[in-house]
Order: C-alpha cells, then sequence, then structure tokens
C-alpha cells in the first residue's frame, strides 16, 4: 500500500526550481500528483517523446510535455514579498486551515 504525500504546495502556486538542469527557474504548477509525492511545473522538466500513431487519424511525430518533478526540488515564491519561503499553517477562525508566508508572515490563501 503507497503512502500518498500531503502538499502545502498547490495547483496555481509559483514556485522556483532548487535542483536540476532547470535551477533558479520559475513557473507556475500545472498538477499535483500526490501518491508519487510529484508535481508538474509549467514550462519546466521539458520532455520529448516520439510517437506512433496508434489509431486511425493519429498523427505520428515529437511531442514535447511537462514531466513532473519531486516537491522536493522545489519553493514557493510568495506573491506578496516575491522571495523563496517557507509554508507555514495556521488555524484561523472557524477551524479554517490557512497557509502563509514564514518571510512576509502574509496568508497566502485569501
Amino acid at each position: 500500500m503507497a503512502a500518498t504525500h500531503r502538499f502545502r504546495l498547490r495547483k496555481g502556486d509559483t514556485v522556483e526550481v532548487l535542483a536540476g538542469r532547470d535551477r533558479g527557474r520559475q513557473g507556475e504548477i500545472e498538477r499535483v500528483v500526490p501518491e508519487t509525492g510529484q508535481l508538474v511545473v509549467e514550462a519546466i522538466n521539458v520532455r520529448k517523446r516520439h510517437t506512433k500513431p496508434r489509431a486511425i487519424g493519429q498523427r505520428a511525430g515529437i511531442i514535447e510535455f511537462n514531466a513532473p518533478l519531486d516537491a522536493s526540488n522545489v519553493m514557493l515564491v510568495c506573491p506578496h514579498c516575491g522571495a523563496r519561503s517557507r509554508i507555514g499553517i495556521r488555524v484561523g477562525r472557524r477551524g479554517a486551515r490557512i497557509r502563509y508566508c514564514k518571510s512576509c508572515n502574509e496568508p497566502l490563501d485569501e
């Protein structure tokens, strides 16, 4: 039985890559895969796949796609202060969990 990961990062967050060939580049999260602990970032870790036509009318060729990255290799870029920062969680009124930037103490979810 595989364990799923709990992410503090969400779809739509802007992140910066910390390791690998795309180190230092920023992008927006397109998809989160909790089963594997990975996420897909727009225009980061672009790979090419050579495909044959499998169905009638499907074209063959080279397809570019964004491959998943491990979540430990990215860090959130705060929309308020613009710096890379860690994410904290506070329990707000009515028991809601609110993410906040640990650099500037501003809430990320409004």
